[in-house]
């Protein structure tokens, strides 16, 4: 046992790190021939397998990966360098009881203590967080090993689990409108029970509502997680005073724009709206205003008006954004959690430029009416030139990626449609939000999307989604969910900041159906496996029926929206190919596996309030996930490096352009790339 101050090991000790380890290495020996045994088997997860002395690693229609899944990464901190497929990472599991103690990591996390005033979020206390469940504890845990005996127990295929009529009626479940069927998935009622019970060992349940209650979920940063309080409404038990101000600004100042009352320098009303921000300061915002673009009730409210986005730093960017805008009736809303962020300052400025340019005022007038903030550094929007009351505040409990039912993008929707739209935006955010504090988890939507997502990626080792929404107003939804996925649940620690024994987050990718079909389903029928979440309505947006035709335009399209699920998961065997005919040296290359696993999300149809839903059906999804791998899905630490090295870049080009300068400081490639581009 270690004590004091003591750092090493005693010779006592060594020896039995050493014996530990020797057996160790023999029960793996003795593993490692049963799975060679179970590889053979009709398992979906063996086959395929590939071999060799140096590995063990499987590759199934293209998806790498690594055999059993719990072994899918190497711990830094590990003992050993990796056995085969075994990361020195599970044998310290193993050794934990035998090898001498060491102090384990502190787990505190500050906790939150809720109130239904605004101040109050950035109080918090150092009291631990019971239901806190590290990767480590749910990898050890029963639940998790009864999810790995399954997933590596051969399932039948999906064409046979399809007809099951019993486990169809047991893979659905709706809330509200939406309708979700997730019997194409490679799981039977067995596998959904694991998975529930998984959930109940990592607490979900409990972290549901400690987030929803304001504790502390981003301990990193040491802050509470209340993108849901931006939905509540008046009245309601969990009404923050502060939000509803802000929203009652909003309401007032985009009403006063869009009536005339608030006019440009020149006294012409303000129609365009320019909004720039990047990431999370623009990307919610744009897939729902592209998404109500189409909407009946949206297009009434937007008539007459135009909003663009503004992200990118590349000029061109700056170009598009402001082609045929008028600047004496444009308004430009700067959206920067920091008021710091390069791109969207450079941008701004820019912007400032072309209005001071373009209409010769005062500048500070042109800005003070032509140009408005929402961030939550009041100082630097005030040295920018925004006047104070032109500012709109959001807070560091709202995640950028979160921030779309906030200021930044509540004010630019309303700008273009009206605060009646946007209202109805929130109810439906507001009534997934309280579906998912309230509903128990085997009827909880959000967490059975979430819980799904961890069977394919943590137990089947899938790494890539497929987002399909047969909606040609949802063009901007996979990117949105992107980045709301891939920056919450990218990590490869846990809260703790333990290495997580196991794979989590997947690449989230997709396009409207059926353009996808022409772009990417052959990869989907024929090559990798890729899970897909395809999302349909009812109802048209713009509905067309021509005379003569033997569906209107919308039936045509949810045609290819029931088939193509269908498809993926039953395939076309060689039987079927021969019964159609079809010449016997082309049966190989029209075979579809099939067995490729999806789910379907059905509403009534497209409007302000359903895209409110589908926002935080997957808000919370991506929540729930992290609540199971025990990562933190709320802060973003690894965006961070890229943007320092781009500053010093940036030192680096200013002073070779202005000062000639050589090149220095940089690896040989990187060096070579840069002369290249000053020369």
């Amino acid at each position: 046992m270690i004590r004091g101050k003591s750092t090493g090991w005693s010779p006592g000790s060594k020896c039995a790190a050493v014996v530990a380890l020797l057996v160790a290495v023999a029960m793996l020996a003795a593993s490692w021939v049963g799975f060679e045994q179970r590889a053979k088997s009709s398992s979906p997860l063996h086959t395929g397998l590939v071999r060799s002395s140096k590995s063990f690693y499987k590759r199934t229609s293209g998806v790498s990966r690594a055999f059993p899944p719990v072994f899918h990464r190497t711990s830094p901190e590990s003992l050993t360098p990796s056995i085969g497929t075994f990361s020195a990472s599970s044998l310290s599991t193993f050794s934990r009881s035998i090898l001498p103690s060491v102090p384990a990591r502190s787990t505190a996390k500050a906790s939150f203590n809720y109130k239904a005033d605004s101040e109050a979020l950035g109080s918090s206390s150092s009291t631990a967080s019971s239901s806190s469940v590290s990767s480590e504890r749910i990898a050890d845990s029963k639940e998790y090993q009864a999810l790995l005996h399954h997933a590596a127990t051969p399932m039948p295929h999906l064409r046979e689990l399809i007809q099951d009529e019993k486990r169809c009626d047991k893979l659905v479940a709706e809330t509200n409108g939406i309708f979700m069927d997730f019997s194409r998935q490679k799981m039977t009622a067995e596998t959904l029970d694991l998975l529930l019970n998984l959930a109940r060992e990592a607490g979900v349940a409990e972290k549901i509502q400690k987030m929803g209650h304001g504790e502390t979920m981003n301990p990193t940063e040491n802050r509470a997680v209340l993108h849901t309080a931006l939905r509540c409404e008046e009245g309601e038990e969990c009404e923050l005073t502060e939000v509803i101000s802000v929203i009652n600004r909003i309401e007032d100042f985009s009403a006063r724009v869009r009536s005339g009352e608030w006019s440009g320098a020149t006294g012409k009303a303000l129609k365009n709206v320019v909004a720039i921000g990047i990431g999370g300061s623009y990307l919610g915002a744009e897939f729902v205003a592209e998404a109500l673009h189409s909407d009946p009730m949206g297009r009434e409210g937007s008539d007459g008006r135009r909003l663009r986005f503004l992200a990118n730093i590349d000029p061109v960017g700056v170009d598009r954004a402001l082609e045929g805008l008028d600047p004496e009736e444009t308004l430009v809303v700067v959206i920067s959690k920091t008021f710091t962020t390069a791109e969207t300052m450079l941008n701004a400025r820019t912007v400032r430029q072309w209005l001071r340019d373009a209409m010769g005022h005062d500048s500070e007038e042109t800005v003070s009416k032509h140009m408005v903030a929402v961030s939550t550094n009041h100082e630097k929007c005030v040295e920018f030139g925004i006047a104070p009351e032109n500012i709109f505040i959001f807070w560091d409990w709202v995640g950028g990626r979160y921030s779309v039912t906030s200021a930044v993008g509540l004010l630019p929707l309303s700008l273009a449609y009206g605060m009646d739209v946007v209202r109805q935006f929130l109810r439906g955010a507001r009534s997934v939000d309280r579906h998912f504090m309230e509903a128990p988890i085997e009827k909880n939507l959000p967490v059975l999307l979430g819980l799904i997502a961890v069977w394919q990626s943590t137990f089947q080792g899938y790494a890539t989604r497929a987002l399909i929404p047969y909606a040609q107003a949802l063009a901007k939804f996979a990117p949105h969910v992107q980045q709301i996925s891939m920056e919450s649940n990218g990590k490869s620690v846990s809260t703790c900041g333990s290495a997580i024994p196991y794979e989590c987050a997947e690449i989230e990718f997709g396009e409207p159906g059926t353009n996808a079909q022409h772009s990417f389903f052959q990869l989907l029928h024929q090559g990798r496996e890729v899970p897909v979440d395809f999302i349909g309505f009812k109802h048209s947006q713009t509905p067309i029926e021509l005379p003569g035709e033997v569906v209107s335009n919308h039936d045509e399209l949810m045609a290819n929206f029931f088939a193509q699920p269908d498809a993926l998961a039953l395939g076309r065997t060689d039987e079927e190919l021969r019964s159609l005919a079809t010449e016997e040296e082309l049966i190989p290359h029209k075979r579809m596996p099939g067995n490729r696993p999806s789910t379907i999300l059905l509403f009534d149809e497209l409007n302000a309030y359903t895209i409110g839903q589908l926002l935080a059906l997957y808000e919370h999804r991506i929540a729930v996930q992290g609540f199971i791998w025990g990562i933190n899905s709320f802060d973003q630490y690894g965006v961070e490096l890229g943007k320092e090295l781009g500053k010093t870049v940036r030192n680096q080009i200013a002073a070779s352009r202005k000062d000639g300068k050589d090149v220095s400081g940089f690896n040989p490639s990187t060096t070579r790339l840069l002369k290249r581009y000053l020369d």
